[in-house]
């Protein structure tokens, strides 16, 4: 790979995208970005980028923040755990390293919800330590360009890649050779429908060579999303609504959302009032919210239900498919 170094890096300095993160080395913002980034397009997270560090601006005003002020920053990006795990870090980075980033690769990975990719990042981008970032991209330009059998979610696949990697990216502006590989993949090296003819490192790819570049990246058999159905109540009282709180842990933890309805007393159906249908990775969820006039009729498992004037409900961090609701009733 030595030999089409030069090339990569030449190609990225003609093809970049300007965004705010690479103009900065500061391992605050750049983590930022980074976690808003792992399951977000770059069009849509650049918005939440300026929201998030406009209301916490330093890692303090993070670490200090209330959840709910976290979470409805955070609203409509999904993977809420994220967040949680933002501000936990936040407070750990307080506590063990006065308030100031920590600098190298083997500390930044031991915040919460920072993994390998994620550290190296932060690290050569803001330090400009030699160490390979391998987010997805990444994975996929490597494996058409050595034609690597391995699936690229198996452990031994991240093993040897980063070996790889780390043997070959260069000791001066590491952080340009990350940011190349990366912006290679997300321009030139697509998932599907590859752009060869303009890839600096074509006359030495694997799959460009074979014309296989459809069978990479190997990857192993997801397994079957499950079937979820959820209805849930609309109970108003003088100009209030009621809310539910879902726990800290599990899917859309710490969200607020109508609270469900317990299957042993279920609404008639001309008490339907929407429904919809809903995706997440691992789950195909059919929703329904009904009109009911009655607390009786609801689950009172793991259900944390409050009373919230009709003007104040988007004060409260929600998930998007009860936002598909709050919008269909017109409060949003």
């Amino acid at each position: 790979m030595q030999r089409v170094i030069p090339k990569l890096l030449t190609w990225y300095s003609e093809n970049y995208r300007q965004l705010p993160w690479r103009e900065t080395q500061n391992p605050y913002h750049i983590w930022v970005s980074e976690i808003i980034l792992q399951q977000t397009r770059v069009d849509q997270g650049l918005s939440y980028y300026f929201r998030f560090l406009d209301k916490f601006p330093e890692i303090h005003d993070l670490a200090q923040g209330e959840e709910a002020e976290i979470l409805k920053v955070w609203q409509g990006l999904g993977y809420y755990a994220r967040a949680r795990n933002m501000q936990k870090a936040a407070k750990l980075i307080l506590s063990q390293f006065n308030g100031d980033f920590p600098t190298n690769y083997t500390e930044i990975l031991q915040l919460p919800g920072v993994g390998s990719y994620t550290a190296a990042a932060i690290a050569s981008f803001a330090y400009k330590i030699p160490v390979a970032a391998i987010d997805g991209n990444v994975k996929r330009v490597i494996s058409r360009f050595l034609g690597i059998q391995t699936p690229i979610d198996k452990m031994a696949f991240m093993k040897d890649t980063q070996h790889y990697l780390n043997e070959q990216i260069p000791r001066i502006e590491p952080d340009i050779f990350n940011q190349a590989m990366i912006e290679l993949g997300a321009l030139v090296c697509t998932p599907t429908q590859p752009k060869c003819v303009a890839c600096p490192l074509l006359d030495e790819c694997f799959a460009a060579r074979e014309s296989k570049q459809n069978l990479y990246p190997v990857v192993a058999k997801k397994q079957k999303a499950t079937d979820w159905e959820i209805n849930y109540a609309l109970i108003e009282k003088d100009g209030e609504i009621l809310l539910n709180k879902r726990e800290s842990k599990g899917i859309w933890g710490g969200l607020h959302e109508f609270p469900q309805l317990s299957e042993k007393n279920p609404p008639k159906q001309e008490e339907k009032i929407t429904e919809y249908e809903h995706k997440l990775s691992h789950k195909n969820i059919k929703a329904r919210l009904f009109k009911v006039d009655s607390d009786n009729y609801l689950s009172q498992e793991n259900q944390e239900v409050v009373w919230v004037k009709m003007e104040n409900i988007n004060f409260f961090p929600m998930h998007k498919l009860m936002l598909k609701f709050v919008e269909y009733l017109g409060w949003k």
